[in-house]
């Protein structure tokens, strides 16, 4: 599900020289997080009363952002950004070398500085493909004439003439560009090269407002990206080289909320394959969620019972709203209230209390989590009569097998569908890797993108539908 990036901005860096060691001029270092990994430099000035800074951050095509508060003491530097609960604190060594640790929000990340150039590590990925691909590809627009927005994605068939099944990748929650590229990973990427070679059409591409693909991702939900799968559905329909009547759906993650939607609008879609979709309402989904990662995470469980308590009241009064300006002074009021409660389980970490409240209303607010946590899949499901494979990694943490799969099979039994297999694949990820744990702390750190298991589960049962 929704997995969130760290946003930067640093302010004025005061420090104090020590030992002789001159703190002045371009500390570099790399930032890794969730897989990415992010370059900073400080560039350290001296002024009258101290020192001054500014930082850039060159992957984010960030220049001479300004920074604010800072200490140079006993060889210890300290920075902090109290507005976005940003801290750093780091040691000058005898090497000049800042060895220090970046935090946010709770969460830790090791960053280094020093005055040499500093590379970005080779990320080893053996699955991914590389050029030239023993199959035909091809950049594609197509539009979305129902929101007015142009979309673009990349087309895969097994050569350039012929006419081939097909199906449409749909990527999870978050912007998601074309090979859902997330925690230095390309899943969909790897897909598309292993289906394309075994004779079957992709279309993947860019969520709305995302890279290379128009419009607002900001404001939409689940439904609005659906209507931009219906739309690649379309596109495909004109394609000559696409049997038409064999045009299916893969939804990972929010996408497998996603292509049922699409199935029950569409006549042309003849199969869909649910990667971790979800089966039980989003509010359920996400207590259910935060409790096994917060478990995994070692919080204790009379902390996971307080911030239970909590989110499920915030829940409860957006599935119940009906006005999204009442809800947001609603959320306002219950979680300044919460927060009064309970200091020790949500920590501003430095933050302005009123910033720390507007930021958790306006995440919980948001036109996407509305409708999320307002949404029971069921109800979709129930309605799809085309072929369904729903896959699920027994140690998927984010969307839970068995609660899921379960769900799923009595939905789509409900409605009298009897094309349907679910299956649930022994240690594996949300991601579908081969893990240890199933925690996102350990999707980065896994060499493979997909694991070949679930590559050839898919592969196989595509193979029946369209033989």
């Amino acid at each position: 599900m929704r997995i969130q990036l760290i946003v930067f901005t640093i302010g004025i860096l005061i420090a104090n020289m020590l030992f002789g060691q001159d703190i002045t001029g371009r500390w570099n270092g790399i930032l890794k997080v969730q897989g990415t990994q992010l370059r900073l430099v400080f560039n350290i000035s001296k002024t009258e009363t101290g020192f001054s800074s500014t930082m850039d951050s060159p992957d984010q095509g960030a220049k001479g952002i300004p920074v604010t508060s800072t200490s140079f003491e006993n060889q210890t530097l300290k920075l902090a950004v109290s507005n976005l609960g940003v801290e750093y604190q780091g040691t000058l060594d005898k090497d000049n070398v800042i060895t220090g640790d970046f935090k946010q929000r709770g969460m830790s990340f090791p960053l280094n500085l020093s005055k040499e150039m500093v590379e970005k590590e080779k990320v080893i990925r053996p699955q991914e493909p590389k050029k030239p691909y023993p199959y035909y590809e091809e950049e594609v627009t197509f539009e979305n004439v129902k929101a007015g927005i142009q979309l673009a994605g990349t087309l895969t068939l097994p050569s350039k003439e012929g006419r081939f099944p097909a199906v449409i990748l749909i990527t999870g929650s978050g912007p998601q560009n074309r090979d859902e590229e997330l925690m230095g990973h390309k899943p969909f990427l790897v897909l598309s090269d292993f289906l394309t070679k075994n004779g079957i059409g992709v279309l993947r591409f860019d969520d709305r407002g995302t890279a290379a693909s128009k419009g607002d991702f900001k404001t939409a939900t689940s439904q609005d990206f659906a209507s931009d799968v219906e739309a690649g559905v379309a596109f495909l329909k004109t394609r000559k080289e696409i049997n038409k009547k064999k045009i299916g759906l893969i939804g990972h993650s929010e996408g497998g909320i996603i292509a049922p939607m699409v199935a029950n609008s569409s006549k042309d879609v003849a199969f869909i394959v649910l990667l971790a979709g979800t089966g039980i309402p989003g509010d359920q989904l996400l207590l259910l969620q935060q409790e096994l990662l917060g478990k995994e995470s070692h919080i204790s469980d009379a902390g996971l019972k307080t911030a239970k308590t909590i989110n499920k009241g915030a829940f409860e009064i957006v599935t119940k709203s009906t006005s999204t300006e009442q809800l947001k002074t609603d959320l306002t009021n219950y979680i300044k209230q919460a927060l009064k409660d309970n200091p020790d389980v949500l920590d501003p970490n430095g933050t302005n209390p009123d910033e720390f409240i507007k930021m958790q209303v306006d995440q919980v607010a948001s036109p996407w989590m509305i409708f999320f946590l307002k949404y029971n899949p069921a109800i979709a499901l129930e309605k799809v009569k085309c072929p369904v494979l729903a896959l699920n990694g027994e140690k998927d943490l984010q969307v839970p097998p068995k609660e899921n799969l379960g769900a799923i099979k009595e939905a789509l039994a409900k409605g009298g569908n009897k094309h349907v297999t679910t299956i649930e694949l022994l240690g594996l990820n949300h991601l579908f890797q081969e893990c240890k744990t199933g925690s996102p702390a350990e999707y980065a750190t896994i060499e493979q993108t997909f694991s070949p298991i679930a590559l050839t589960e898919i592969l196989k049962w595509i193979q029946m539908q369209t033989k």
